[in-house]
């Protein structure tokens, strides 16, 4: 299982790769918004199987509790937001 935890760990680095160069090269500003939160979502998803597979319990836990919180902030943010006319 350890193996499978760390090659899924591998693609999801891959995948966030990509997402920086769509930071760098994107052709809109929400391309690139939603690359930043790929960043954010996969950087958390790699450190919750790199934890799985070493067996470390309590930094699972915690990165389970601040992955949890993660949609509500930005719900919160984006009801914020202030959009521009046209």
């Amino acid at each position: 299982m350890t193996a499978f935890f760390l090659a899924v760990a591998s693609f999801i680095l891959l995948m966030v790769a990509l997402g920086l160069v769509r930071i760098l090269r994107g052709p809109d500003t929400s391309d690139r918004l939603m690359a930043a939160q790929l960043i954010g979502s996969g950087g958390v998803a790699v450190l919750l199987l790199l934890s799985a597979s070493m067996r470390l319990p309590a930094i699972t836990a915690r990165l389970t509790l601040s992955f949890s919180r993660t949609p509500m902030l930005r719900i919160c943010s984006v009801g914020s937001m202030k959009v521009r006319p046209t």
